[in-house]
């Protein structure tokens, strides 16, 4: 008798603090990463790191079939703006990726995860948090962080990875992580394709999203 085959479960590679500065290589370096193994994923640009020089790379990630979204224009503690303040955070990167892409963000992921009531009244788009491995910490090694996005992977996990400047243990990391998950039955999407998949709308629901279950697992939950 044949084995049922495993269950497909998906994730979400997102990419935090691109496009970079001064000749800095690292956001292209994950593009090739992602080429090689013919994958898309999610990255979410600082709006006023946004200029000609890095231009090139930003289309390249779109034509390449990632989705470019929204980590606000200066990188702020948001959650201490005011609402006229936080309108125009938002804005100003919505504006800085649309004339690059043509394409306005669908999602919003907030500096340091802070948020506010006041943050979840001024963008009607979903906040996205995602599961981290504090790649953002140059002392936590490529196998200390391979381990904990091990340890957190599950069906619709977002994980939450960064491309800021000089960060090649991340572009290490994936490489080591895709096969990892790929052995586990894991497809990587994007971020609109899984809110797609699993019939989500593309609104700000109060939700900090991290994990995006089957409607059958969220109801349960």
């Amino acid at each position: 008798m044949l084995p049922f085959p495993a269950m497909k479960k998906y994730a979400v590679l997102s990419f935090d603090d691109g496009p970079n500065l001064g000749g800095d290589t690292t956001m292209s370096d994950m593009l090739d990463v992602l080429e090689e193994y013919s994958l898309k994923a999610s990255f979410f640009l600082i709006g006023n790191k946004i200029c000609d020089e890095n231009v090139p790379v930003i289309r390249r990630a779109v034509k390449l079939g990632c989705d470019i979204e929204n980590h606000s224009w200066s990188h702020l503690h948001m959650d201490s703006l005011s609402a006229e303040e936080i309108r125009e955070e938002y804005a100003r990167c919505d504006k800085a990726i649309f004339d690059v892409t043509g394409q306005l963000p669908e999602f919003f992921r907030p500096p340091y995860i802070s948020v506010s009531q006041t943050l979840f009244d001024c963008i009607d788009q979903p906040f996205i948090c995602g599961k981290d491995c504090r790649d953002w910490e140059d002392s936590v090694s490529v196998e200390e962080r391979l381990g904990l996005l091990l340890d957190a992977a599950e069906d619709g996990v977002i994980f939450l990875l960064h491309v800021n400047e000089g960060n090649s243990k991340t572009v290490e990391l994936v490489r080591h992580l895709l096969p990892f998950l790929a052995a586990r039955d894991y497809e990587f999407v994007t971020l609109p394709r899984l809110f797609e998949m699993r019939g989500l709308q593309k609104k700000n629901d109060g939700n900090l999203w991290s994990v995006v279950r089957q409607a059958r697992l969220r109801e349960a939950n």
